[in-house]
């Protein structure tokens, strides 16, 4: 067998929410660099059309789609876009997700006192804007036998951090609810349709940057110094750094893998402190 092959996404579409953020336009070019055909899903049309831009411009096949993750006739008109394009959607990435700075604790920011509207906010992004897609989009797969889901978890989903209550609670819904899907869609429908996870450490987004550096400075914070010194490589990941994760788990290579989320995290789950 040639080894190439088993990561060749080539004939293969993929829809990807989120898809004009940092880490998931990123994801969205690693596919096209594998083959695949991609539509780019985001609340914001002009970054989903930027990432679909650029992979155009590469050589690859993109698409942008304005797609609402908590909305599900925004999803389904997504999806039937996503058709028109490409005829069917083989692979479907939920990378939609954040955490808010109303929903963190801090020095004037008590958990007992956080307006629960923001909790809501957080947990309705990460774990509806994850279950609302996957349910559009892999009725098809289950008619056809065949797909791949991937979520995008993150480290606090297994183990919480200090003062993001909220987000740590959602993402650990999204891990949990990642293993649910492998299991229900694999033994009512078909085995050949594989729903993994990937769990980033930290990596610099928009959504975490003003907790690890300061506004005015670019300095790392308190917080960013003591993350780095439980990473045992010692930096935050670059966006290329899931490349590897994503492509094995959304390609033939890992065909008898599903229900699982990946660390990719420099060692820090790995990492006791002392």
């Amino acid at each position: 067998m040639d080894i190439k092959q088993l990561f060749d996404l080539t004939g293969k579409s993929a829809a990807i929410t989120g898809g004009g953020g940092v880490l998931c336009g990123a994801i969205a070019q690693c596919l096209a660099s594998a083959g695949a055909q991609v539509a780019v899903l985001d609340l914001k049309l002009e970054a989903a059309q930027a990432v679909a831009d650029q992979i155009n411009k590469a050589g690859g096949k993109a698409i942008a789609v304005a797609a609402n993750v908590l909305d599900r006739p925004s999803m389904e008109a997504a999806y039937e876009r996503c058709v028109e394009a490409f005829g069917k959607v083989d692979i479907l990435v939920n990378g939609a997700g954040g955490n808010h700075p109303s929903a963190t604790t801090g020095p004037d920011k008590r958990f007992f006192d956080l307006p629960i509207d923001a909790f809501e906010k957080v947990m309705d992004l990460n774990i509806i804007g994850t279950i609302l897609p996957s349910m559009v989009f892999a009725k098809a797969m289950a008619e056809r036998g065949e797909g791949v889901i991937l979520n995008i978890a993150s480290m606090n989903a297994f183990r919480p951090l200090t003062k993001i209550a909220a987000y740590s609670a959602a993402k650990a819904g999204v891990k949990n609810f990642t293993e649910w899907l492998a299991v229900h869609l694999a033994q009512e429908y078909s085995p050949r349709i594989r729903v993994n996870g990937v769990a980033p450490g930290f990596f610099l987004t928009e959504q975490n940057r003003f907790l690890l550096t300061d506004k005015e400075t670019g300095e790392m914070t308190p917080r960013g110094k003591t993350i780095i010194a439980h990473t045992p490589m010692g930096r935050y990941g670059a966006p290329e750094d899931l490349f590897g994760a994503v492509l094995w788990l959304c390609s033939p290579a890992s065909a008898f893998v599903t229900g699982i989320t990946v660390p990719v995290d420099g060692g820090f789950s790995a990492f006791s402190g002392v």
